[in-house]
């Protein structure tokens, strides 16, 4: 039987946060410590409030290209070794403060390598309070007049706050009460160290604006550290092993004293899908010194105390199973006399909630609660284990420590690259605690803030130069604005009506000698007083009637003194309720006309504000126009000198242009008479060499004229001796072959199709040109191309071509057999879109001269086969071998242009 699948619990859905499309970038600040001793030497030079340069030492100043290289570097603000706590605090963490108190989350961290300054800025020193000091100085500042009582608000185990009833509450603090005075010891009593109230001169206190007198308020504090990539809480009281015994000198077991190691914790993610540590400890606290208490208690006793573990590869690692910095795993290395070996975090949760409608007690309404929480972290620093020679778990810490960084540098480049370059690559979060624990806050879920601590001794270029460039990376990651949290919906004032009202009712209770606060069970003395006394009521007697009688009239007079007082209470309290209920109209009429001055002051407000934004941004354009002027005067200026400089040399190249001219037109001019004589000199030379050369060929042709005479002579000399019939040729055997040109054979699929004989289109009634050159030779045959009504030229023109249709070129060139061809290559003219003319040749007339008796050039292949000669008589004196044969050839055939058609020879009859 094959059991169904059961189908996965679904994920829960994340809740709808308010989105925000503003985002804040992260604001990264720089602190730099100054030098141990004043012979060291320096790398950090702080150039202006937000610059600073990093130079490199003498032992490594050469680059690769063995140059001297400087880098700056910029932040939101850079604070010098003269910087103050109280500045740096104003600037940094004050902010986050108020966000804190209205309801926004923040992150602070120190980051930097080792001795750099980290701990102090955080923690500070005796009359020099750090930040976290200063920020809880300034919580409790604020909010004191405005805390609950304590037990109100209870943190549950889900990251969540919950409200509790007064009756509730009350329970609790007697529980608490009951259990520290049992514990109390004489020597246990609380007090303040010393150095708590010396941590922050009274005249460097500060208050937050704008708190919310309407809610009330209430300070948790947990504080963890990450060691080795494992989370462990400082608050936690280290539990008893009542088993494990602990052996005394004397070998007598000692139970009940033997502590158990702290265990880790885990984080978990709530249904928000924030980040927490589960089971960590909270603790509320109600004052400034209680939080340092928390913080500090037995810090300085335990710098001195070592560890309470029997290995001794750790002996040299301060941990105390008690409360606060105490447990904070430091440990000795070469760079640092007290180095942090774990990331330390302090939290502080802050809850609020409002107050119900008549301004007395807290609202009990889950919802209703805001917590907002400021996370204030001391990362430990960077190290390069060749400077430190940390050894066994030393070296284990360190690689931890660089691990974690690493990781958060890691997230810090994939958060870069995803807003700048549009990716949506996975952050990966998880590889480490210290990521996973805060990855809502790179989300968008409130402010991160980070300290920049600069060693600038030489010796820590290396590592310097490297969080430098983390720290200019980090400033390019932009998180979510947090929005702000709803207003309640009740009436503002309630608290202060309720004093109010307070006030004035113990003021009118006074006018009328009535009881106020303490004086109540005074006055219930005197009215019972005032009544008449009972009378003795011991009857002895069963005959007595006077006993029972006056114990009556008493009681009757007691009775009607009550009722004339229940009488005078009723009308007391009538006139008060008219006196409450006009003196709260009036209240209510003097809070409504508050209600609207403070509308229209917000509204003033918030003009003023507009107009001042609107100030400093035309201040900020005012002075970047200026600065802008600036610039383009500069560049006028430099523009300027430019033009004054190219005019300058424009006005030498034009001079020299113009000697350069007057040179050239005196070289054309010379050229010109030069070329004329030398022209003149050869159209000489010319028509005394054409002469020549006719002369020359007139003397050749004469020659084979007389060779021609000659051999006609002897053939006819030869016909006459010998007169016989003569046979009639084959087809095949005799057949004269038709000559072909030079030029490529027609396509073999198909034989060439003699074109028929037409007239020439020469012959038409269209205009021609008829170009004859001036160079063409008469030849003196009896048919001569002629186009009636042609314009004749020697040379082509616009003009000439413009009044015709046609255009024909005679073009004469010696043929192979030494002959004289005439070629009338013919065209088309049409019209330009320029308005000129242009000539499309489409057909080309070859006109040849043959000369009838001239002798086969051709061998027999055999001897016995009769003389026979090349034609018959009558073929000589026919008139078409006698002229020339007119040949088309049309453009696109596929007869080549030396390929001529020449007439078929007529047969005689036999």
């Amino acid at each position: 039987m094959i059991r169904p699948l059961k189908g996965k619990t679904p994920r829960r859905p994340a809740p709808k946060k308010p989105s925000s499309n503003q985002k804040d970038p992260v604001g990264v600040y720089c602190r730099v410590r100054p030098l141990s001793n004043e012979d060291e030497e320096s790398c950090i030079e702080v150039i202006s409030n937000t610059t600073i340069q990093l130079h490199a030492p003498d032992g490594i100043k050469a680059n690769r290209n063995g140059e001297f290289k400087e880098t700056q570097y910029s932040f939101k603000k850079v604070f010098g070794i003269k910087t103050s706590q109280r500045e740096l605090f104003d600037d940094v963490a004050k902010p986050l403060v108020e966000d804190l108190i209205h309801g926004k989350n923040g992150l602070l961290f120190t980051y930097g390598v080792t001795g750099s300054g980290k701990t102090y800025t955080m923690t500070g020193s005796a009359g020099q309070g750090g930040l976290l000091p200063r920020s809880l100085d300034m919580i409790f500042n604020s909010i004191g007049p405005y805390q609950a009582k304590r037990f109100v608000f209870k943190t549950d185990d889900k990251n969540g706050m919950e409200i509790q009833n007064q009756v509730d509450a009350l329970l609790e603090r007697q529980k608490r009460d009951s259990q520290q005075s049992l514990l109390k010891t004489p020597s246990s009593k609380l007090r303040t160290d010393p150095e708590f109230s010396e941590m922050i001169n009274p005249g460097e206190t500060c208050k937050a604006e704008g708190v919310d007198e309407d809610s009330s308020y209430s300070v948790f504090v947990s504080y963890i550290e990450i060691y080795n990539n494992y989370i462990y809480d400082l608050l936690e009281e280290g539990p008893i092993d009542p088993i494990k015994p602990k052996w005394n000198i004397g070998g007598t077991p000692l139970r009940n004293t033997e502590f158990i190691p702290p265990q880790s914790k885990i984080l978990r993610e709530d249904q928000n899908h924030n980040m927490y540590v589960a089971g960590c400890t909270e603790v509320e606290v109600k004052s400034t010194e209680e939080a340092f208490e928390v913080f500090w208690k037995g810090m300085f006793q335990s710098r001195n105390n070592s560890a309470n573990i029997t290995s001794p590869s750790v002996a040299s690692l301060n941990i105390c199973l008690s409360p606060g910095q105490k447990r904070r795993r430091i440990a000795n290395t070469q760079l640092n006399r007290e180095s942090s070996r774990s990331h330390s975090v302090f939290i502080v949760k802050l809850a609020q909630a409002p107050l119900d409608a008549d301004g007395d007690n807290v609202l009990q309404d889950k919802n209703q609660i805001a917590v907002s929480q400021l996370c204030l972290v001391d990362l430990a620093g960077s190290e390069r284990t060749s400077r430190t020679r940390a050894e066994g778990n030393r070296l284990r810490e360190a690689g931890n420590i660089n691990q974690s960084l690493m990781t958060l540098r890691t997230c810090i480049e994939v958060l870069r690259e995803n807003q700048m370059c549009g990716t949506n690559k996975m952050v990966p979060y998880r590889d480490s605690k210290i990521t996973h624990l805060f990855k809502n806050y790179f989300d968008g879920e409130g402010k991160v803030r980070m300290v920049v601590c600069v060693n600038p001794n030489a010796e820590d270029y290396e590592e310097t130069m490297l969080v430098m460039r983390f720290a200019e990376m980090t400033q390019e990651v932009e998180v979510a604005r947090p929005v702000d949290r709803p207003i309640c919906a009740f009436a503002a004032g309630r608290r202060q009506r309720n004093q109010a009202f307070k006030e004035e009712l113990t003021r009118r209770l006074e006018e009328r000698g009535g009881p106020v606060n303490g004086e109540t069970p005074f006055v219930m003395n005197q009215l019972l007083q005032s009544f008449p006394p009972l009378p003795p009521c011991e009857i002895t007697d069963p005959s007595d009637d006077h006993t029972l009688p006056r114990l009556i009239e008493v009681l009757e007079k007691r009775h009607r003194i009550r009722q004339m007082m229940t009488e005078e209470y009723s009308k007391t309290a009538n006139m008060l309720k008219s006196m409450l209920q006009e003196f709260d109209s009036n209240l209510m009429a003097k809070e409504n006309f508050i209600h609207e001055q403070r509308g229209k002051l917000g509204e003033k407000d918030k003009m003023i504000q507009s107009q001042k934004t609107e100030i400093d941004r035309l201040e900020k354009k005012s002075k970047m126009l200026e600065y802008k002027i600036d610039i383009l005067q500069k560049t006028t200026n430099i523009y300027e000198e430019d033009k004054r400089s190219l005019q300058h040399e424009l006005e030498n190249r034009e001079q020299k242009l113009q000697r350069e001219l007057s040179e050239k037109k005196r070289m054309e001019a010379r050229m010109q008479g030069m070329v004329t004589d030398t022209k003149l000199k050869w159209e000489k030379e010319c028509e005394r060499r054409v002469q020549a050369k006719q002369l020359e060929m007139q003397n050749k042709l004469w020659v084979k004229d007389e060779k021609l005479k000659q051999l006609k002579a002897i053939v006819t000399e030869s016909k006459t001796e010998r007169p016989e019939k003569p046979q009639r040729p084959s087809r095949e055997k005799d057949r004269v072959p038709i000559k072909r040109s030079a030029s490529p054979s027609p396509v073999p699929t198909a034989p060439p199709v003699r074109p028929p004989h037409r007239r020439s289109n020469s012959a038409g009634g269209e205009r021609w040109v008829d170009h004859k050159p001036a160079s063409n030779l008469e030849l003196d045959t009896v048919m001569q191309p002629n186009i009636p009504n042609a314009i004749k030229v020697s040379a082509p023109n616009e003009k000439a071509l413009s009044k015709c249709d046609k255009y024909v070129l005679t073009h004469q060139e010696v043929a192979s057999d030494g002959e004289i061809q005439t070629k009338l290559i013919k065209g088309e003219v049409f019209k330009t879109r320029g308005g000129g003319q242009a000539v499309q040749f489409t057909d080309i007339e070859t006109l040849k001269q043959e000369c009838p008796v001239a002798p086969s050039r051709k061998r027999r292949s055999s001897g016995n086969d009769p003389p026979q000669t090349e034609a018959m008589d009558g073929d000589w004196t026919d008139v078409e071998t006698r002229c020339s044969v007119a040949v088309e050839m049309r453009a696109g055939s596929n007869l080549g242009p030396g390929y001529q058609h020449h007439g078929n020879q007529k047969r005689r009859k036999p």
